[in-house]
């Protein structure tokens, strides 16, 4: 993986990849990055410096400036993450995940398979598409049971609906037109650098803040945690040694029920800051429901260790703590983020 593409590179998940794989090897990474509210120069701030590293603004949507940067950039992988990925913004405004989900996705692979198909016999022979997508995309697990590779798509929300709409597509180029692709469908992540509105970078702000944790229904709906550096190790992996034609399923093996994620980061927080007056749990607020909103979610991850040979580095709770800290260091890249883009308000509430 001599050139890597990676679209959505300025993103939560995007950016750790991009750190990792200008810290661990020799490739040259191009960023394609529209820059909407979630995506942030400042988390690739770590390697914006380095001449293997390199950015282009535009959007996934535009075939022209898609084609552009993969002709004259050249690279060996295209690892597709730029999405739409709130479940409550979707909600609000599902017009935005078509379009950048969907549409985008038809626009990369078009323009990927128009690049591919130039390629000499080597490079076409090397060359992958790499797909990142979510496990929301199979819908709700009753309390026992994982999703695993081939487990039907269920979606209940315009997001995951719009994600396994792009899956879909990625596996018609692939049978109709060859063109190598791999799909990846990964539990929740967190970690550094993740924008505030989902629920672990937001309870942390909001403890630090004063502000009232809100907990949607009684916190009961359970998530597979997965910390983001791991993902961002998984892909990469992926990327090099994946099989063309394959899916892989990353997760974290961290069951967790958002009540017990909230009370764990309080926990912390009352160790490392403590309140003047109370403990940080004393800020939780049970409010009305999300629409639609799944129950549980786990990811079996055992085609992707045994296949491949990943494993995740960190447990739930060691990562939560790195997970904390990093808030508690890098005031500056969130508070900039909570003075203008997002001050922590409610979406998705059909009110």
């Amino acid at each position: 993986m001599s050139r890597i593409f990676i679209s959505g590179g300025a993103g939560f998940i995007g950016s750790a990849v991009v750190r990792r794989a200008i810290a661990d090897g020799e490739s040259d990474v191009l960023v394609f990055d529209k820059l909407t509210y979630a995506g942030n120069l400042d988390s690739l701030s770590p390697v914006k410096g380095n001449p293997r590293f390199s950015f282009v603004r535009a959007d996934i949507c535009d075939p022209v400036a898609v084609g552009r940067a993969l002709f004259e950039f050249r690279p060996d992988v295209i690892m597709h993450l730029a999405a739409e990925s709130h479940v409550d913004r979707s909600i609000d405004g599902p017009g935005a995940f078509i379009q950048t989900n969907l549409v985008g996705t038809f626009v990369m692979l078009e323009s990927a398979l128009s690049y591919w198909r130039a390629l000499d016999v080597e490079r076409s022979a090397q060359f992958r598409f790499v797909h990142i997508s979510t496990d929301e995309v199979f819908g709700s697990l009753g309390s026992v049971g994982f999703f695993v590779e081939n487990t039907p798509y269920a979606p209940n929300s315009p997001y995951s609906a719009s994600k396994a709409g792009s899956d879909h597509l990625v596996r018609a180029w692939r049978e109709t037109y060859g063109l190598p692709t791999i799909i990846t469908n990964c539990s929740n992540n967190y970690g550094p650098y993740q924008f505030p509105e989902k629920l672990i970078p937001l309870m942390i702000l909001n403890a630090l803040e004063g502000k009232p944790l809100p907990v949607y229904g009684r916190g009961e709906n359970v998530r597979d945690w997965l910390y983001v550096d791991d993902h961002a190790a998984a892909l990469l992996l992926v990327a090099s040694k994946g099989l063309v034609g394959q899916s892989y399923n990353v997760g974290g093996r961290n069951e967790k029920k958002n009540i017990e994620v909230v009370e764990t980061i309080c926990a912390i927080l009352d160790d490392l800051l403590p309140r003047a007056a109370g403990r940080y749990c004393d800020l939780i607020s049970f409010v009305v429901d999300r629409p639609g909103h799944d129950m549980r979610y786990a990811i079996d991850c055992s085609k992707i260790e045994r296949e491949l040979g990943w494993r995740p580095s960190e447990t739930f709770e060691t990562g939560l703590a790195k997970s904390v800290r990093w808030y508690l260091d890098n005031r500056p890249w969130w508070q900039a983020i909570r003075d203008g883009k997002y001050l922590g308000e409610r979406l998705g509430a059909l009110n």
